[in-house]
């Protein structure tokens, strides 16, 4: 099963490699990670997709947030309506005089954007969840896609509940 788990830590160095040494040591691969701080520099959210056994992945949130620097560990995968999720991709595509209509209108079918214009090419940007990015990578394709670069998902709570709630209050464990 694929887990999306987001772990407020406090802004330390080693902490992401603490965290990721957590997930390998049981043999997890992190398919996909986002890092960045929180309105409040001294706190980060790390946002990251593993696929595995739920039994396993609980005792793992568990000793997550044993860590000294975890301030609040959530996996999304029990409430998927009750949150939001995206990932953005930068995709460079060639373009010639005969495919950048083409290019064009695929780009916004998607609601993306062409960030980028050289003399043969044209550079991407879309959000949105993995199936719409796995289809326009489909349609694009053909164009010739030169380069991909993605940012992994990021995960956030619909209406008024908050993982960062409580920051700097004492640690509240979510599981």
């Amino acid at each position: 099963m694929r887990h999306i788990i987001s772990i407020l830590v406090e802004n330390d160095f080693g902490v992401l490699a603490r965290v990721a040494g957590m997930f390998s040591c049981r043999g997890f691969n992190i398919e996909s990670l986002a890092v960045a701080e929180t309105m409040d520099p001294t706190v980060s959210c790390i946002t990251l997709v593993t696929a595995g056994d739920d039994a396993v992945l609980a005792q793992i949130t568990k000793q997550l947030n044993k860590l000294v620097p975890v301030i609040r560990v959530c996996d999304f995968k029990d409430e998927e309506a009750a949150h939001v999720e995206r990932e953005l991709v930068l995709i460079k595509v060639k373009a010639d005089e005969r495919t950048r209509g083409e290019l064009m209108n695929i780009v916004d079918i998607f609601r993306g954007k062409i960030i980028d214009v050289g003399s043969r090419s044209r550079v991407v940007e879309i959000t949105g969840e993995q199936e719409k990015i796995a289809a326009i990578i489909e349609l694009l394709r053909p164009l010739g896609i030169t380069e991909i670069v993605r940012t992994g998902r990021v995960a956030m709570w619909r209406g008024t509940r908050a993982l960062a709630g409580a920051v700097g209050e004492e640690k509240e464990k979510v599981a």
